[in-house]
């Protein structure tokens, strides 16, 4: 099953569900993405016990990590397409610790350097990249195109943009200079932390859903419904960056 395979079988698969299925899946992945995008930001509880703490706090920056990443969907979303059809363990392992790498090299950086980047513009790229990967598992550039992208290098470039919108979220907090590079390094443990929950909880779905019938049947689904909440991100922070 890959790819390949699944760009043959799109016609039937428009066959089955038509302009209709489309829409429905949109319509539905709009209303969801509406209603949590709100949640998405730093809690108030969070930003203001933050702020009125300075030194080294470990454990609650650790939570925090584990919690942003645990409640990020749009991180979420992406690393679901990049393991939609890694099957061994050791593939799984790769793209994840690439993405992990790219993730922790901006994010320690943006936030310990002071770098300034729109979240909104950052938070439309991080939606670009999950509809970049949907289409990638949908067999697009190949079709398009002719050839296929290095996915390894993809995954990490791409991890590097979400590292730069975990840096802005964390620059909400506007945390102390005191123990910021430990706070800093506990948070990042905390997202690794989040992040190996949050797929390892996705592995299992995925599993069970792998061994039936219906994943041949409904894998290009999955994805289109992928690429429709990419092009939803993108289209909520875009309006966002228009109004602000």
């Amino acid at each position: 099953m890959n790819s390949t395979f699944l760009a043959r079988r799109q016609p039937l698969w428009l066959l089955r569900c038509g302009p209709m299925g489309y829409a429905l899946a949109c319509a539905l992945l709009y209303l969801l993405l509406m209603v949590t995008a709100h949640a998405h930001g730093v809690a108030d509880g969070d930003k203001g016990y933050i702020q009125e703490i300075s030194g080294t706090h470990l454990m609650p920056f650790t939570y925090l990590g584990a919690k942003h990443m645990v409640t990020g969907y749009d991180h979420l979303l992406f690393l679901a397409g990049v393991i939609f059809f890694l099957y061994r363990l050791k593939d799984i392992a790769l793209y994840v610790s690439l993405f992990a790498i790219g993730h922790s090299i901006t994010m320690l950086y943006g936030v310990y350097a002071g770098v300034g980047v729109n979240p909104y513009v950052i938070d439309a790229i991080i939606g670009l990249s999950v509809v970049y990967k949907a289409l990638d598992n949908l067999g697009a550039y190949q079709r398009w195109f002719g050839f296929q992208p290095n996915t390894k290098a993809a995954t990490l470039i791409f991890g590097l943009f979400h590292g730069f919108g975990l840096a802005a979220k964390i620059q909400e907090l506007e945390i102390a200079g005191d123990g910021l590079l430990p706070n800093l390094l506990a948070f990042n443990v905390g997202v690794e932390i989040g992040q190996l929950l949050a797929l390892g909880a996705i592995l299992i779905a995925m599993g069970y859903w792998r061994r039936t019938a219906a994943f041949l049947k409904h894998a290009y689904t999955a994805n289109v419904a992928l690429m429709c909440a990419g092009f939803m991100l993108i289209g909520y922070q875009l309006t966002g960056l228009v109004v602000s």
